[in-house]
């Protein structure tokens, strides 16, 4: 069920009626009522998958309680590593069983072996890669003794399969989430509004902006070959701003809905495309995944702290795994090293975290330096895009050779005026909110009619630009 659908806007204020309808002070009625909703939600795609996502959390609910009566470290460690091999053997058989068979094949081809081993008919589960690692979360805080494992199966239920966020995120933290269904959850006004409109300006950021960039950046990596380096480049732009706002527009949706239940769940993104180097674009961009790698792989691992190589090992390690989480492909790969490539200089000469205020703070307008700084920043992230978005390595390269050629001044075959004035349009409101939560989180200080002159702004730019339904980006991670 997509958030962009028919069915959800009947799905949603039926579960929003019922939810409240129930009262604050039925908790476990109100558990029961989202675990259930959740499952018709997430059951929508294919209805088969429920088991795996039930399975998933009745081996962790129950591994939970497990270490929390166990007190001999090596049989908590032995808990602890069911739950790993089991969460991370769904993942690697659902998602990577293909590319690593096809890649044994491809190694034995290129020493001139021959292998025969068939790939599977598999169906990727929805959402697979972000549930996952919820569950782990939960498991390993456990473990660590970071929180006390729940004893109500229901709550742990709806937590995990928490349906705002299930199938692209935030990756909540059992830490955060899970203490909220054990609570009286009461309706506020003020935060029912706050959710909408962050809801509003996630539909607007995948409907008007991501979805009509991804035209044209589809149109344009589709038939690389026969464009000028100008159009290329003009595509690699296109399809940083498709990803950003497919992305970070559902994350806007999610968080404003589980704001109309009364959740609060973590911010994802923080306005990433102002970063002035890219340690600062990690710490905006998908926070919730970077963060997760961040605390469960590489502080384990030593992090920054031990010598040279450590830190060097431990960089790659880290982006290399998080591209790897995106998908089964080499581009990902490639595209987690290039991140370390960019990163590793800065966290050598310790200038990581240099940037951790906000750019402009208290200004209308950047200095020239940090002007140069967001245009550098952007420019290798879009580059590093490009394999994010290529179908193979090879394109990905032949792309980016086709675009640094005599074309790349050349006039551009494609150039959507309306689209890009969209996009300007866009990047100046999330410019101006900056300081807030998402873009418009602070538009309260507008007086009563500008505000809704603004609001029904975007109400029509989402119903005069909305095109072909598509799915979100994230659904196939």
């Amino acid at each position: 069920m997509l958030f962009n659908s028919i069915e959800f806007f009947l799905f949603l204020p039926i579960v929003f009626a019922l939810y409240w309808l129930i009262g604050s002070k039925r908790i476990n009625s109100q558990n029961v009522l989202i675990a259930i909703s959740s499952y018709v939600f997430y059951g929508w795609w294919d209805w088969r998958f429920l088991f795996l996502i039930l399975f998933s959390s009745i081996v962790d609910y129950t591994i939970g309680l497990k270490l929390k009566n166990e007190s001999k470290q090596s049989k908590r460690k032995l808990f602890l590593w069911i739950s790993i091999c089991i969460n991370l053997g769904f993942l690697g058989f659902f998602k990577y069983y293909n590319f690593f068979v096809d890649s044994l094949v491809n190694s034995f081809t290129f020493f001139g072996g021959k292998l025969n081993v068939d790939t599977l008919n598999i169906i990727l589960p929805v959402g697979i890669s972000f549930y996952t690692f919820q569950t782990l979360s939960y498991t390993i805080d456990v473990y660590n003794k970071k929180l006390e494992p729940t004893k109500d199966f229901v709550a742990f239920m709806a937590f995990v399969s928490f349906f705002p966020q299930l199938v692209a995120g935030p990756i909540e933290r059992a830490t955060n989430l899970l203490p909220q269904f054990h609570i009286k959850r009461k309706f506020e006004y003020s935060k029912a509004v706050d959710g909408l409109r962050q809801v509003l300006w996630g539909m607007f950021k995948k409907v008007v902006i991501a979805d009509n960039c991804a035209k044209y950046a589809n149109i344009i990596f589709n038939n690389y070959e026969d464009y000028s380096g100008s159009t290329l480049l003009l595509g690699a732009f296109f399809f940083a701003f498709q990803i950003y706002g497919d992305f970070s527009g559902y994350s806007d949706i999610a968080i404003g809905i589980s704001r109309l239940f009364g959740f609060d769940l973590k911010r994802n993104f923080a306005f990433p495309y102002f970063s002035r180097d890219i340690a600062e674009f990690w710490r905006r961009w998908h926070i919730s995944l970077s963060t997760w790698f961040r605390d469960y792989l590489y502080i384990p691992l030593g992090g920054s702290k031990g010598g040279l190589k450590m830190k060097i090992r431990n960089t790659f390690i880290i982006f290399i795994v998080s591209g790897f989480w995106h998908g089964a492909n080499w581009t990902f790969v490639v595209w987690g090293a290039l991140n370390a490539i960019y990163f590793l200089p800065l966290l050598l000469l310790n200038k990581n975290r240099v940037n951790t205020n906000l750019v402009a703070e208290g200004k209308y307008l950047p200095t020239l330096k940090e002007l140069f700084q967001m245009a550098t920043t952007f420019f290798i992230t879009l580059i590093a895009w490009i394999f994010f978005r290529a179908d193979n390595v090879t394109q990905a390269l032949l792309y980016i050779q086709n675009i640094f050629t005599d074309t790349l001044f050349a006039k551009s075959a494609i150039f959507p005026t309306t689209i890009l004035l969209l996009v300007a349009f866009f990047m100046s409101i999330e410019w101006l909110g900056r300081a807030g939560e998402y873009a418009i989180a602070k538009i309260d200080f507008i007086n009563k009619p500008m505000r809704w002159s603004f609001y029904l702004l975007i109400i029509v730019l989402i119903f005069s630009f909305t095109g072909e339904q598509q799915e979100f980006i994230y659904f196939q991670f």
